[in-house]
């Protein structure tokens, strides 16, 4: 498994630090337009609204709320959304196979989805053994949530936030009350990189990550680490890398319509035909990508003037 794998989400978190272009790029399909923020809505009502009216009014793209599990509070106040239990995809805007039915529908009709993502943090004070949406329980005074799992040790110091003027308060001390998850840990990366890899798989265009100025810069350096990433450039091309040291077999999401394209890489397109190996590309903009260790390259890239 690609575990390192945050194609579309080096667009969030590097392009940040580096430069603007990225950030101005959101993966749309050719000739649409404008991202809407269906705020609460249940996915299967999202599913519907892009079949029915986002995609036909040329729109390019929604945001979701958090798809992850969160704590449940008295009164069900819209910022439950931000009190993560764990990173199960259960909420009341619906199940796992309703979200990815939702990504899948959306996608084929050419609307991304973009996930609203919350890992600076876990929920605060509460009750405790208080539930989440999808069962899992929270125990706030020992720093233990169990659907994850995480314990005390995978969490900064607890300190309040007094001055926004101090980096590290404003990084290691806890925002509201929200227990702080120190991101420096290799531990609490693979559990974050495996939940955006999670949902990377279902089809999911890019992420909008909350409390992102709560983290340190570094940590996001060290959430990519791997050798092995993917990245699309809009509906104009894909590139996929893999100097690890075992094959990448996955299935990616590339960004481009459907189709068969010649990696311009191993290959070239002449005549009609491709000289290298050929990727196709499902209705829904992923593929099936290989690149094994043997290669000599260890690169694929296909891009729209290289379909056949």
């Amino acid at each position: 498994m690609l575990k390192m794998l945050l194609s579309v989400t080096l667009l969030t978190l590097v392009a940040i630090a580096t430069a603007d272009t990225g950030v101005k790029d959101p993966h749309y399909w050719d000739n649409h337009d404008v991202m809407v923020h269906l705020f609460e809505w249940k996915w299967s009502d999202i599913a519907d609204e892009c079949e029915n009216f986002l995609a036909p009014q040329g729109y390019g793209g929604v945001q979701v709320s958090p798809p992850n599990e969160n704590l449940i509070i008295s009164d069900r106040p819209w910022w439950e959304r931000y009190q993560p239990v764990s990173y199960i995809l259960t909420t009341r805007s619906g199940t796992e196979d309703e979200f990815k039915d939702m990504v899948e529908r959306c996608n084929t009709v050419g609307v991304r989805i973009y996930v609203d993502a919350v890992f600076n943090h876990m929920s605060s004070v509460a009750d405790d053994g208080s539930y989440g949406t999808a069962g899992s329980q929270a125990y706030y005074s020992s720093l233990s949530w169990p659907g994850v799992p995480y314990t005390s040790d995978n969490f900064h110091t607890s300190c309040s936030i007094s001055s926004y003027l101090d980096a590290y308060q404003v990084r290691n001390c806890y925002l509201e009350g929200l227990a702080d998850l120190d991101q420096s840990q290799d531990y609490v990366r693979a559990e974050i990189v495996e939940y955006m890899n999670k949902l990377i798989e279902m089809g999911v265009a890019g992420f909008r990550i909350d409390a992102a100025k709560h983290m340190w810069p570094a940590d996001f350096c060290c959430t990519v680490h791997s050798n092995q990433i993917s990245f699309c450039r809009g509906g104009a091309g894909f590139i996929a890398f893999n100097l690890d040291s075992w094959d990448l077999q996955q299935t990616l999401q590339t960004c481009l319509s459907a189709g068969t394209y010649c990696d311009v890489i191993s290959g070239s397109l002449v005549d009609g035909s491709c000289t290298g190996k050929s990727v196709t590309v499902g209705s829904d903009g992923t593929a099936y990508i290989e690149i094994l260790t043997t290669e000599e390259d260890g690169v694929l890239a296909i891009h729209q003037n290289a379909k056949l």
